[in-house]
């Protein structure tokens, strides 16, 4: 009996992919100096119903989390939270953050400095630690699979109006499954 349930959580394992390897945004800048990778970052806040449903149904998609794993750093950070950020010689932190309060709490200083204005919104950074773009609200699979590629690739920096987003997303085909 342990043996058959061991073999059903290896195969479980096996067939759901890997989970994201969430990491500090400060070890996600170190590890691009040692290997180069864009770092996708999830701005989230506790309280976030839509944060919550990303979390559970496109971030534990296997195609989400292994193509993520292979390009990209992940890191979460919490909007509301009370991490000290360094960036580009800038210390960022929560001064008013309320560690009793339940529910919202203060937005921190690198969350304006990024310019997130709703949650969850992903945020892409380059392998040189410049950001790229913000992807405002709830992201399913194949909705965040065009983004991951687009900017992997590096698509995006031949947009030069409007309707070249427009144009990509309408000749996108999604790979990424439910």
């Amino acid at each position: 009996m342990r043996l058959n349930m061991f073999i059903f959580i290896i195969i479980s394992n096996l067939v759901n992919g890997q989970a994201i390897e969430w990491i500090s945004f400060e070890q996600a800048i170190k590890a691009q100096k040692e290997n180069p990778k864009k770092i996708l970052m999830d701005v989230y806040a506790d309280w976030c119903g839509p944060c919550k449903l990303m979390d559970k149904k496109t971030f534990q998609n296997p195609y989400v989390a292994d193509y993520i794993g292979e390009h990209y750093y992940a890191v979460k950070f919490n909007a509301e939270g009370n991490e000290t950020i360094n960036y580009y010689d800038n210390t960022f932190k929560n001064p008013n953050y309320d560690p009793i309060k339940k529910g919202r709490n203060a937005t921190h200083q690198f969350t304006q400095f990024l310019g997130v204005k709703g949650y969850p919104t992903i945020v892409f950074i380059s392998e040189g630690g410049d950001l790229i773009t913000p992807v405002v609200g709830y992201q399913n699979p194949q909705q965040l699979e065009l983004y991951l590629k687009m900017i992997k690739q590096g698509d995006y920096m031949v947009f030069s109006k409007p309707d070249d987003f427009e144009k990509y997303l309408k000749n996108f085909v999604p790979k990424f499954k439910n």
